[in-house]
């Protein structure tokens, strides 16, 4: 992708630059959402050995775990370009902060559809790979959810149902969770599988043909609610199956959650775009 189509990180990065053992000690509370590992020497030797011969040829454990270190430190200044291309570069196992780096600048400083939905689609090439290379890392799965159903989104419900994106985010977040059942991003967009699929098709429709249900969407944004509460995207995303579910009669307890989301204090570039975007969207 060419460089010059990447929009800067437009907030002051400075308070997430989490140089040297920074980020490692700061790593627990940034990765409460996906449960990824922290990428020491032990973590780098593993994927290695897991990844086989689609492992990045020429690098050790030592290596390896150095340039994921560098590649999520650009991810959380909000360097999304760098820590794409680093990820990118390392191939199945750089996967994990390629599709989170490309996606989260997609969602919110991508203002061309159609570019959008092409960088989308990037990073569910670069996530199925994973799933291939990787099938026991939970965001692997996870990383394929979330690029399919972004895309999804950018498409019109017949021709998203056509492809069957449905059954395969609902099944590539069945076994994120399967992997990892504190993965809060997982339980957060499986909530939403459920309420996207009832707001657009109606509950009976929605539970018959894709077992969509309100029930199971409200129990997995309770327990992303429970897992990261200091998450803006939790409170968002409230406030979004809320409207989903329940329309206009469920209006003010949204708006609650959406100003949940744009009070908290970000910990770094994502979590700066999703309470820009709460903050934006109560003005």
């Amino acid at each position: 992708m060419a460089k010059s189509t990447w929009a800067a990180f437009p907030h002051d990065a400075s308070r997430f630059a989490y140089s040297g053992e920074a980020l490692r000690k700061v790593w627990p509370k940034l990765h409460a959402g996906d449960c990824e590992p922290w990428p020491d020497e032990k973590r780098a030797q593993a994927l290695l050995k897991a990844a086989g011969a689609a492992a990045p040829a020429g690098l050790d454990a030592k290596a390896l775990a150095g340039s994921l270190q560098e590649a999520w430190r650009a991810f959380h200044r909000g360097d999304f370009r760098a820590a794409f291309e680093a990820g990118e570069q390392l191939g199945p196992v750089g996967a994990s902060v390629a599709v989170k780096a490309l996606g989260i600048h997609a969602t919110h400083l991508v203002a061309n559809d159609a570019e959008r939905l092409r960088r989308f689609e990037r990073a569910a090439q670069i996530a199925q790979a994973a799933v291939t290379a990787l099938p026991g890392e939970a965001n692997s799965h996870y990383g394929h959810a979330f690029a399919l159903g972004r895309h999804s989104q950018g498409l019109s419900i017949a021709k998203a149902l056509k492809q069957g994106i449905a059954g395969k985010v609902r099944a590539a977040l069945d076994a994120a969770l399967e992997l990892a059942p504190r993965h809060a991003e997982a339980h957060i967009a499986l909530a939403l599988f459920h309420g996207e699929i009832i707001g657009k098709v109606g509950a009976m429709i929605g539970g018959l043909t894709y077992g969509a249900k309100a029930a199971e969407a409200e129990s997995h944004i309770a327990t992303a609610l429970r897992l990261t509460p200091a998450s803006p995207i939790v409170h968002i995303e409230h406030g979004n199956l809320l409207m989903l579910l329940h329309g206009e009669r469920q209006e003010h307890a949204a708006a609650a959650a959406y100003e949940k989301a744009a009070a908290i204090e970000p910990r770094d570039a994502m979590e700066a775009l999703d309470a820009a975007y709460a903050r934006d969207q109560l003005e």
